[in-house]
């Protein structure tokens, strides 16, 4: 029988950040991934962008959040020994022909750093590759930017470094049980395998409502299914990340997240999908085209016959022609997300020990240091802004509410 401090749910950047940080706060720490690979295949770090908007918070919360999390990133490569590839770049927010971008513009007035709105002209200077028919101006703002696999990677090996463990199996249960006096969790995997632990903590993205459903546990989680396109290096050389200004997403997840009573029944689509054309270029040049978001029941529900990759070709293809008919890959992630766009961190109502830290909707400015501050409050330091983020603020909104994000924050741009 393997008994550890934590088990950790899940190995993309959620697990692997807060498995690395709960043992670097000392604890024992075991982290179980169903799939091998930085980040693993299908999960959302692996189908992200890698943006760190740090400039786009609207509330103190987000703010300070994303302040902390800028701050970590500059120096997040010497503390975990590796490079996660970290950079700063022009973000291009691009605003449609029919939209008037000085109203367009007013919605960006409330964050943190406000995106200056440019004419076509120096829209051109700053990427010229953009089509200027297709866009009436753009706004422009200094955005972070991560490789996701080489960060996940990165956080995984330091995490094996200072004495974690990782087990590559497949959840399949949670019960509760007495060993020695003391009360663990037991994880039962399809390898038959059981793992016991004082704490389990489920980081497993847009799979985490379900695996919960799956122990009788109902939390304010959903998922989106992203669709995108990887072009591998070429020829091609962006200067900067291009995004829309007004973002659908969200529209959609507010839809999705009220329809809550259709997230238990099998096959159903809960909303239409929405596409928001994008594209980033990494370092090494590959370039990732998105993003179209789908909401069915089943997170995993095969979408590849359903147009998405045409899609998102023709409306990259109008802002950047070059791009249309690249050779590339399609392929489609679970997202979470909960219904105010704020995470969901900490211990699920009426639960002792069993935990849950999913549902980033700007994942690589404000989970390293979220993943920080939790490793220390289980350490004895409690952190008042943590409930905050906690599962139990939904109970406790009849007495206090909690500041949503402005809807034209580009959270949505670093999934």
């Amino acid at each position: 029988m393997k008994t550890c401090d934590w088990l950790v749910v899940g190995g993309g950047l959620a697990g692997s950040a807060l498995g690395y940080e709960l043992r670097r706060a000392g604890f024992s720490v075991l982290l179980l991934e169903q799939a091998e690979g930085y980040p693993p295949p299908n999960t959302a770090t692996n189908c992200s962008y890698g943006g760190i908007a740090y400039w786009s918070g609207t509330t103190p919360l987000m703010q300070q959040l994303c302040r902390e999390g800028i701050e970590l990133h500059r120096t997040l490569s010497a503390e975990l020994d590796g490079d996660t590839e970290y950079r700063e770049l022009n973000l291009l927010l691009t605003i449609d022909p029919d939209r008037d971008p000085q109203a367009v513009a007013e919605a960006y007035c409330k964050m943190e750093t406000v995106p200056t709105l440019v004419d076509k002209a120096t829209a051109r200077e700053l990427e010229s590759l953009l089509n200027l028919d297709a866009i009436s101006g753009v706004l422009v703002v200094k955005h972070g930017h991560v490789s996701p696999e080489a960060i996940v990677q990165t956080y995984q090996q330091a995490f094996l470094r200072l004495g974690g463990e990782i087990c590559h199996e497949q959840v399949t249960e949670f019960l509760q049980s007495e060993t020695d006096s003391t009360r663990y969790h037991e994880v039962k995997t399809a390898a038959a395998n059981r793992y016991f632990a004082e704490n389990v903590v489920v980081c497993a993205g847009g799979l985490s409502r379900s695996l919960l459903r799956k122990a009788g546990l109902a939390v304010r989680l959903y998922a989106t299914i992203a669709e995108l396109i990887e072009l591998p290096p070429g020829e091609i050389q962006l200067r900067s990340i291009v995004m829309p200004a007004e973002l659908k997403r969200f529209e959609l997840e507010a839809a999705a997240a009220a329809a809550d009573s259709l997230w238990d029944e099998p096959n159903q689509e809960i909303a239409p999908a929405i596409l928001d054309a994008g594209v980033v270029q990494f370092r090494n040049g590959r370039i990732r085209i998105g993003q179209i978001s789908r909401v069915f029941s089943d997170p995993l529900v095969p979408t590849e016959s359903l147009g998405g990759e045409q899609a998102m070709r023709q409306a990259i293809g109008r802002l950047i022609p070059v791009l249309k008919d690249q050779p590339g890959q399609w392929r489609s992630c679970p997202v979470a997300f909960s219904c105010d766009r704020l995470p969901l961190v900490g211990a699920i109502p009426g639960q002792t020990g069993i935990q849950v830290f999913s549902g980033f909707g700007n994942p690589f400015a404000i989970l390293p240091p979220l993943a920080r501050r939790f490793a220390h409050h289980a350490a004895g330091q409690p952190d008042p802004l943590l409930l905050q983020v906690s599962p139990d603020r939904f109970q406790r909104s009849m007495q206090s509410s909690f500041p949503k994000e402005v809807s034209a924050s580009t959270q949505a741009n670093s999934a």
